[in-house]
């Protein structure tokens, strides 16, 4: 009987092995293939930023937390609110935001946003992350100075930074930092966000099947994205009554203000000042546009407001990247008409 029971649990063991590595070849031909797992199929080191399920750590935590910036901890009970501000979906999406994920195109992201029922942030998108291997990129630094430095190159850390000074919240738990890593896992790059060419993909398909190492097609996969978003940070025109000295937009203008001012100031969402698609509004917008006040849309875009005591919550500023100095001067002219 025994010798029946270690033969028995031999061939299960073999038959699960088998099923495994088969249905691993039937992935790669998915288009919910992770990109990650391709890669390292293809011979490429694994991402330091992989989640370590510590104890406490998960998937429903760390999505929580993103999203409503509270979880429960280990024992059930729930945790101190990260932030009495923010959370991570206020200025960073958890879906798709490019048509391309080559280039960080600002009209080419307000339309698809749009098609797609998404806000216009100023964050980069949180769908994707994991994928990335650099954070807090360019004029950050500007910003955040030597915090920077710890949060380039380590996903850990940039969500770290991103939970005290962002969002002007507490420090994260280790078990909640490996639950928000945890959850990104489940929103990286699948082979069906890459607009891979037939050839190239065929190729990818045939390498993997043979269980080839080829770091040229790994590094044409990595060359479909970008491995980190571009910030140039830009100041108002030196003539705020002339502006950037474009025509502008009213039609992607009106984009810009529903999909982004509103999104954290109608109903004081994120905002204690008020906004909404009102002759009011778009009147008291117009006439501080041309001023130094924290009421210029020019001034808030550029240089965002500051975090004061008692009043932590803040603007952030948009880089040239999320807002375009054309897009600014569509919002202008919309708002202007509006005001008539």
């Amino acid at each position: 009987m025994k010798l029946y029971g270690i033969a028995s649990i031999t061939i299960l063991l073999l038959f699960l092995v088998q099923s495994y590595f088969s249905g691993q070849e039937k992935l790669v031909i998915s288009q919910e293939t992770s990109v990650e797992n391709i890669l390292i199929k293809l011979g490429e080191k694994r991402m330091d930023h992989h989640s370590n399920l510590i104890r406490g750590a998960s998937v429903k935590a760390g999505e929580e937390l993103v999203k409503y910036g509270i979880t429960k901890d280990k024992n059930g009970r729930k945790v101190k609110k990260q932030s009495k501000h923010f959370v991570c979906t206020s200025c960073h999406n958890i879906e798709r935001e490019d048509p391309d994920l080559r280039v960080s195109d600002p009209q080419a992201r307000l339309e698809y946003v749009y098609q797609n029922g998404l806000p216009f942030l100023q964050g980069t998108t949180l769908y994707g992350a994991v994928n990335r291997s650099s954070f807090y990129n360019g004029d950050y630094e500007k910003k955040y100075g030597e915090l920077t430095k710890k949060a380039r190159h380590n996903l850990r850390e940039a969500i770290q930074l991103c939970a005290i000074e962002c969002s002007q919240g507490r420090r994260l738990k280790n078990w909640e930092i490996e639950s928000i890593l945890a959850y990104l896992w489940t929103i990286d790059l699948k082979l069906g966000d890459l607009n891979l060419p037939d050839e190239l993909l065929t190729d990818i398909t045939s390498a993997i099947k043979n269980k080839e190492k080829n770091r040229e097609l790994a590094k044409a996969i990595k060359a479909q994205y970008l491995s980190g978003s571009p910030a140039t940070f830009v100041k108002p025109p030196e003539d705020r009554k002339e502006g950037y000295g474009l025509t502008g937009n009213p039609q992607n203008g009106e984009l810009v203000y529903k999909l982004s001012c509103l999104h954290c100031h109608e109903d004081q969402r994120y905002s204690f000042f008020e906004l909404d698609d009102s002759f009011t509004s778009k009147e008291h917008l117009t006439n501080h546009f041309h001023k130094y006040s924290n009421y210029s849309v020019y001034q808030v875009g550029r240089y965002g407001t500051a975090p004061k005591p008692g009043k932590r919550a803040y603007m952030p500023l948009y880089p040239e990247e999320k807002m375009s100095k054309q897009q600014m001067e569509d919002l202008r002219v919309y708002l202007e008409q509006g005001a008539e």
